[in-house]
Formats: C-alpha cells, structure tokens, sequence
C-alpha cells in the first residue's frame, strides 16, 4: 500500500536496512516501513539527516523525497534520473512539442481545475458555483484571457469566506493548504517521471529556477481535493498541523476519482495523467485523460475520511 512518511520531529536520521527505510532518533529506532510501500517522504523537521543509499533506493523506485520551508511549502524534491523505458524519445518529443499543442494541452488542464472548483462549491450549496462550468467552457488556447485567475478571485471568498486571501506565507487555512499541496505535488511529480517527462520542461510554468515546472502543471486539477479537505478543518477549528492531521492529507492519494466508468485511486489518476500527456507529446494530439469531478456525496466522505476509517474499524 502506498503510504506518505512525514518526518515532522527535530535530529531523526533516515536509512536503509534490508529492504526498509528506518527512522532513529539518537541511534535507537523509533520506526521503519517497507520501501516498497513508501509513496513519497515529505521533511519538514530541522537537523535531519539521511543516508545517500537510502535516497538512491527511493529513488529507484520512483518515490520523491520532498523537503519543505516553515511554511509547509515545498522547497527542494529529489526525483530518479531514470522513470520509463522510453523515456529519451518522450523527452525529445516534449522538448519538440510545438507552442500551440502547449498551449491547447493548458487550456484543457485550466478547464479541469475550474470544473472541479465549481463541483466542490456546488457540492457545499454555495450560491454562485453555477458560474463556473460556464467559465471553464470560456477557456481559450493557452488561457489568453486569464481565466484560472478570474475563477480563482470567485472561488476563494465563496470556499473559505470573505475575509480569506491565499497567501503561501501565512497560517492557520494557508499552511494546511500549503501541506496539502505538497502531497499532491510530489504526487504528481512522481507520475510524471514514472511517465518519462521531464519535470522541468513544463507547458504553462516556466520560471526559469523552477526545477518541477511540470508538476506544477499538472497538479492544478487536482488541488480543490485538497481545499476540500482543508475547509472541512477550518470549519472543526482547527488551523494547525499535527501527526493526525498529516495522515488525512496523506490518505489523499488513495481517494477514489471516476475515470469514465472505472473508478481509480488519486495516484493512478495522477499517473493516467501524465501519461496521456506523454501520447500528446509524441502523436500532436492534445488530448488529456482527467478525472471526473466527485459527486457530492464523494465530496462529502472526501472531508470525513477519519469518520469513515473510524466506522468501518
């Protein structure tokens, strides 16, 4: 099973041994999980410490180690040289990827994100939702009229209140989020290797010191799952992370999303994503395979994942 291993406590050392990544703490062991079952590691302690074959070993099986700020923002994410059999033709094939193909392929994953936007808030009852199909039907190639923003100016106020502003470097709403980000990034960033892309060269992303300009890409659709699951805190009171609230975002990547008739956990549909955009590299062809929104009943056991677990144990 796919597990998030968040290392959130001052002076631990990570290594290898037989199969496991270990943690310790002052040379005793204080825990350890199969590699085999590492999806990714997130680090956000101080003095923490790691063994380079344990970081060669996750990288051999394609599972990021992603290192954040105070803030819970990711700052730095290591990722293998090597993720597909094919992967130096689907590199010259999406260095090569003319600038319309981009630009129609970044329409298409606006159009999502603003879909799944207006799903959440029509989920929650929130007058004004109806608003946002018809603006994801609006998007032109390469979003020229910068509708992911104009949608983003509505949807905050509507999701979090009036008073809320994203801001990175804040708080409480802020910081949940930005924790939540991340598992989704390395998420992404990881399919996307797995994929044979390069994570640098993205469609829309291009600031010249981002090393993951890709999965920033590709994330966007993905992101109201998180804000889903933040709003259901704020509105528990709670505004601050601790371990139990680490393992709800991680229990993200195994959220269940429609893909046509099947149904596919938040990692394989991350995965069929960069895939798809791997084909439309090598065909010219600007097509996406991107989940269904979730109903809103999906929604709702989305933000009562602990409830769920809880019942059924």
């Amino acid at each position: 099973m796919d597990r998030i291993v968040d290392i959130a406590t001052d002076g631990r050392h990570l290594s290898l041994y037989r199969g496991f990544l270990v943690v310790t703490a002052e040379r005793e062991e204080v825990g350890r999980i199969a590699l085999d079952d590492v999806h990714a590691v997130i680090v956000h302690a101080h003095g923490t410490t790691w063994s380079a074959n344990l970081v060669a070993a996750l990288a051999e099986r394609g599972a990021p180690v992603v290192f954040c700020g105070s803030n819970h923002a990711p700052v730095a994410v290591t990722l293998p040289i090597e993720g597909h059999h094919a992967q130096n033709a689907r590199f010259r094939a999406q260095w090569d990827a003319s600038k319309p193909l981009a630009k129609q392929l970044w329409r298409r994953v606006v159009s999502a994100k603003i879909v799944m936007q207006g799903s959440l808030l029509a989920a929650r009852g929130v007058a004004g939702a109806e608003a946002f199909p018809m603006i994801a039907r609006r998007v032109k190639s390469g979003d020229t009229d910068n509708l992911e923003a104009q949608a983003a100016r509505r949807y905050w106020p509507l999701l979090m209140g009036r008073e809320f502003r994203r801001d990175r470097d804040s708080p409480g709403a802020n910081a949940l989020l930005n924790y939540g980000y991340a598992v989704m990034r390395a998420t992404v960033a990881r399919a996307v290797v797995a994929a044979g892309l390069h994570p640098t060269i993205g469609i829309n992303h291009a600031n010249r010191g981002n090393a993951f300009a890709l999965a920033d890409d590709l994330v966007e659709p993905f992101r109201p799952l998180v804000d889903a699951l933040v709003v259901a805190m704020v509105a528990q009171g709670i505004d601050t992370l601790d371990p139990a609230l680490k393992r709800r975002f991680a229990r993200l990547i195994a959220f269940d999303l429609a893909i046509g008739t099947e149904m596919s956990p938040v990692s394989l549909a991350a995965t069929r994503l960069a895939q798809s955009l791997a084909r439309a590299f090598e065909t010219g062809r600007p097509s996406l395979t991107v989940f269904d929104p979730p109903t809103p009943i999906e929604w709702s056991a989305l933000a009562r994942l602990d409830d769920l677990e809880a019942a059924a144990a």
